[in-house]
């Protein structure tokens, strides 16, 4: 369902791009510098995921505006509280007496401390904000077939980490001695509402709907998780694990080794070890470190990635 492909390099600042099964669009999670994500990956993303906005995780965000620009199409940004304005003044930066009216539109999703977004528009050639109200949910994003969720975690500041979850699939395995039709579609219905006594006609026998439902089989959708900055307490890792539980992969920052813990508590970070010990403790299928303190070399980097292996492995 959801492929996903860092498109930084080790000393580039973080930038992962997510693409979804029969969909034509692309899905951006944090805007650090990437040499790696293409003009067309640019133009072809609907929506952006900002955990927060240090330097690090936001300055890519002119040149994906750059790309896009022209396109005509409207993109969603995500993120932490005072994204609208800092989206807002970024573009406002430039000169702009020269773009279409229709060239971009942006929705801006900006998640409150208490957890409820609040949206607003802004487009060319003027780009003032047009506040178009608020969501509540844990809900930032939704398409037909798979919805983005959100958790607040604390890094001195609001980082949002984010969750890609697939929706859930309900297949029925036919009994031999039932044939295929519209009941089928009715049976599906009945067990997605909880609904034991509905009465379902096969073929012209009417079964008790929990008759049936040993047919029935629940696929669970697939779960692709984000988590950025954060520092390593009790608070976000009750919230860590709450949210990313049994997901299929999770990219987690693992900023400091083990060694230099001292500097990631001072800097509101995780580290190495501890970072591997949540994704143990969430039964994390697939659990991939990223983002790394640009003061490590290629061999620190190796020796951080061991750490973290062997925390959550062990």
């Amino acid at each position: 369902m959801f492929k996903a492909k860092i498109k930084s390099k080790q000393d580039e600042d973080i930038c992962i791009l997510i693409k979804v099964e029969n969909h034509s669009f692309n899905y951006i999670c944090d805007c650090g510098e990437a040499t790696g994500l293409s003009v067309k990956e640019c133009q072809n993303t609907k929506a952006i995921f900002i955990s927060h906005t240090h330097i690090d995780h936001f300055v890519n965000f002119d040149t994906i505006l750059r790309h896009q620009i022209g396109t005509g199409r409207k993109v969603i940004i995500c993120g932490p509280k005072g994204i609208i304005n800092q989206v807002q003044n970024r573009i406002k930066s430039y000169c702009w007496n020269l773009i279409e009216k229709d060239a971009i539109s942006y929705e801006i999703r900006e998640i409150q401390e208490h957890g409820t977004i609040k949206t607003a528009t802004i487009n060319p050639p003027f780009w003032e904000q047009e506040e178009k109200g608020e969501i509540t949910g844990s809900k930032i994003f939704e398409e037909k077939d798979f919805c983005v969720e959100f958790e607040i975690l604390d890094h001195k500041t609001d980082s949002i980490s984010y969750l890609f979850k697939a929706n859930d699939k309900i297949k029925i395995a036919l009994d031999n001695n039932f044939k295929g039709g519209k009941w089928v579609a009715d049976l599906k219905k009945s067990f997605e509402m909880n609904t034991e006594d509905v009465m379902i006609d096969v073929h012209g026998v009417n079964h008790l709907s929990k008759d049936l439902f040993y047919m029935v089989k629940k696929e669970e959708g697939e779960k692709l998780g984000v988590i950025m900055d954060h520092a390593a307490n009790a608070e976000n890792h009750k919230k860590i694990k709450n949210r990313f539980f049994k997901c299929d992969h999770v990219f987690i920052e693992c900023f400091y080794k083990d060694e230099d813990k001292q500097f990631a508590s001072s800097n509101y970070h995780s580290y190495a070890s501890m970072s591997g010990q949540i994704m143990k403790a969430c039964e994390v299928k697939k659990a991939i470190p990223v983002h790394f303190s640009r003061k490590y070399g290629t061999e620190e980097i190796e020796e951080l990635l061991i750490q973290f292996e062997k925390a959550k492995n062990n």
